[in-house]
């Protein structure tokens, strides 16, 4: 790409080699260069190239330039040396050889001595020495190209501005790029991509902000020739400002991005050009018939992030797939692994080198994709006889009472039998296509023998009335756990399996613990917080996989924040988000102890849920947790997060649950249970209890703004 650049600036006998771009021409190719490249990092003038076996060469070969053609005695100078394959091993002893030249040379001749600046030289000299070949250049372009001079603020990990040119260029972005087209960037961060792509399209020369050049302190500088390629910018730019624009539009989910990204492209002179919201990707829509998708999205460098970033980049794919027909896309990432998430056919592949980091930009077209059907399950005619025949008969009457009830709500995840029969002590859960059966432990009065017996009688009729298959089919044992055996997981894969729910999709495991990650029981619950969550900043404690989160998230929360002890719950809840759409700053995730957390925590939330587990372990803590004796002291600490008109939700699996006397006193206190028990959880009575609290009032007229 730079090669083609020097062409165009009028360079003869370019040539390219590993990092580097040669070629001959006058000092206004030069010039061209420091303005116009918008890929270049530095523009180098060779003034001297000779053998250097060893320092004392390099120091007479350097002694013996003619300096004062150069710069003056009192400009500042500093060098910078690279070594290869050399048998002078030490740059920094090199770069004071070439100082030493340098100053003993104007000593000699005037008496004076110019100044070492490492920090804002005037000139900068670069020394390369390959094996015993040495070349010595002034550095033209001073501060690396990379600096426009627009971005005062930047977001993490920004692009360099030359990377993202080259991104922006390889993805299609030109001068002819149509005016009735749009370009877009979901993820834009501090908006490097879309500024680059818009100086691009408005044919402005990326240099013409920056107020210093290394050139402007070299005694051989034309200010005539500069001046004029200046104002030959200038009018380019104007030119460019006054054709008709393709629409260009960024997203980003943190509000400091896209304060960030305001600035930055208020300092480029584009803030009528370029418009900048803060959305979560969730909200993106297809703005015009036709364009350019291109984004840096995150890269997900730690392992529980990284698994995150896999199902945004799925979430990005089906959404593009879904609505951005007659679209084009450039994808850099430096996870091209994870870029099949995207579900494109990709028909252009660049290696490109973000600092260290190995990367690359996918580019590709829309093409239909059919949306992958969501499983379902069919009752078969299969005859059940022998002993397993009153199970049958009460799983399909239990289908036939539950499967249009759930057809009617869009429900796919629901409990079809939960030990309804003594002799048959399961709980059968469908996830769509997939069947979930969980054994409870019998009783120690039925023989081991015949409780296993009974349990494959079970599975059998399962299989036989669903015409299941293997893979179909999961199974665990269901045991009280106590201590340390509630965060042992199950032997066999961790294969996460996708489901949905009110609209959102859900990452569940059949295998790999004792839970699936959704609990169905709550979805009511889960259904309420959505309805209760807009306008408000919701807190999820013991937060589990997330579920809670998604559905506060997607009904408008404005921000959420998720605590749970567990690392592997969190790193399920950054995933859920991510798969549908959400994550940045605003959805914020914390490992710790909750009722550590809430002692120390002083921000307050307008909406707050609360599902402790009945009993547990805290980690590297020396104590347990009981929902019964712990819950005041838990209730009261998190109400006091609880802003003044908000509402807390409170939810506990124990059965045998009292609440305290106290907390009846000093809150407004209302049982719910009825209303947030489904239908398909009605027959065992109180699965769970929920109750809503609201801090006394001193005027009831009061509402939260």
């Amino acid at each position: 790409m730079v090669k083609a650049e020097i062409q165009d600036f009028g360079g003869k006998n370019v040539t390219t080699t590993p990092g580097a771009v040669s070629w001959n021409g006058g000092l206004e190719t030069a010039y061209r260069a420091c303005l116009w490249s918008r890929f270049s990092s530095r523009i180098l003038l060779q003034i001297a190239a000779f053998d250097a076996p060893d320092t004392d060469a390099l120091y007479q070969h350097i002694n013996g330039i003619e300096w004062d053609i150069h710069f003056q005695p009192k400009a500042t100078f500093a060098v910078y040396c690279t070594l290869s394959d050399s048998a002078i091993t030490h740059s920094h002893f090199a770069s004071l050889r070439v100082k030493d030249g340098i100053v003993d040379y104007f000593r000699d001749r005037t008496g004076k001595r110019p100044d070492i600046d490492v920090h804002r030289p005037g000139i900068r000299l670069n020394l390369h020495i390959k094996g015993t070949r040495a070349s010595l250049a002034i550095d033209l372009s001073g501060d690396s190209l990379h600096r426009r001079g627009y971005r005062e603020q930047a977001g993490i990990a920004p692009l360099k501005e030359t990377l993202a040119a080259a991104i922006a260029g390889l993805s299609g972005v030109d001068t002819n790029f149509p005016a009735d087209a749009t370009l877009l960037d979901p993820m834009c961060g501090s908006g490097t991509l879309l500024i680059e792509a818009a100086l691009i399209l408005s044919d402005s020369a990326p240099g013409l902000q920056r107020k210093h050049f290394g050139f402007m302190f070299w005694k051989r500088h034309s200010k005539k020739t500069w001046d004029k390629l200046v104002e030959e910018a200038l009018e380019r730019e104007q030119a460019g400002h006054e054709r008709p624009w393709p629409q260009i539009i960024g997203y980003d989910a943190d509000p400091k991005a896209v304060a960030a990204a305001r600035k930055n492209i208020d300092l480029a002179g584009l803030t009528d050009m370029i418009i900048i919201k803060q959305a979560q990707l969730a909200r993106l829509r297809c703005p015009g018939k036709n364009g350019l998708l291109i984004t840096n999205p995150p890269y997900g460098e730690r392992l529980s992030e990284r698994e995150a970033v896999k199902y945004l980049y799925r979430f990005l794919g089906r959404r593009f797939s879904a609505d951005f027909q007659g679209w084009k896309m450039g994808f850099f990432s430096a996870n091209p692994d994870l870029a099949d998430m995207i579900g494109l056919h990709w028909t252009g592949r660049h290696a490109l080198y973000n600092g260290p980091i190995k990367c690359r930009l996918l580019t590709g077209d829309w093409k239909e994709k059919g949306e992958k059907p969501v499983l379902e399950l069919q009752l078969s005619d299969a005859e059940i006889t022998g002993p397993g025949i009153d199970l049958a008969n009460r799983i399909r009457k239990n289908w036939d009472h539950l499967r249009p009830w759930a057809e009617k709500n869009a429900i796919s995840c629901f409990r079809l039998y939960d030990a309804d029969l003594p002799e048959y002590n399961l709980a059968i859960d469908i996830y769509e296509g997939w069947v979930h059966i969980q054994e409870y432990a019998p009783p120690k009065t039925i023989e081991p023998e015949k409780s296993s017996q009974r349990f494959h009688t079970g599975l059998q009729v399962m299989r036989e009335l669903f015409s299941l298959e293997r893979s179909q089919l999961f199974i665990k044992t269901r045991t009280q756990q106590k201590g340390k055996q509630q965060y042992q997981k199950k032997k066999g894969g961790g294969k996460l399996f996708e489901v949905h729910e009110g609209g959102a999709s859900f990452l569940v495991n059949f295998t790999h613990y004792l839970d699936t990650g959704l609990f169905l029981d709550h979805r009511k619950t889960r259904a309420r917080i959505g309805e209760l969550a807009q306008g408000r900043t919701f807190l999820n404690l013991f937060g589990y996989t997330g579920s809670a989160t998604v559905y506060a998230a997607m009904h408008g929360a404005t921000s959420t924040t998720t605590v749970d002890v567990s690392e592997t719950y969190l790193s399920r809840t950054l995933a859920n988000l991510s798969q549908n759409g959400y994550g940045g700053s605003l959805h914020t995730i914390v490992e710790s102890d909750c009722m550590e957390w809430l002692k120390k925590e002083r921000q307050r939330y307008g909406l707050i849920f609360v599902d402790p587990p009945t009993f547990s372990n805290a980690r590297h803590k020396e104590r347990t947790f009981s929902v019964q004796d712990d819950h005041e002291e838990l209730l009261r600490l998190a109400m006091a997060r609880l802003s003044q008109n908000g509402l807390l939700l409170f939810s506990t699996n124990f059965r045998k649950f009292s609440m305290s006397d106290h907390l009846y006193h000093d809150f407004n206190i209302l049982e719910i249970t009825d209303q947030t028990l489904p239908r398909d959880f009605k027959q065992k009575g109180h699965i769970h209890r929920t109750f809503e609290f609201r801090h006394q009032q001193d005027n009831p007229e009061d509402t939260e703004a």
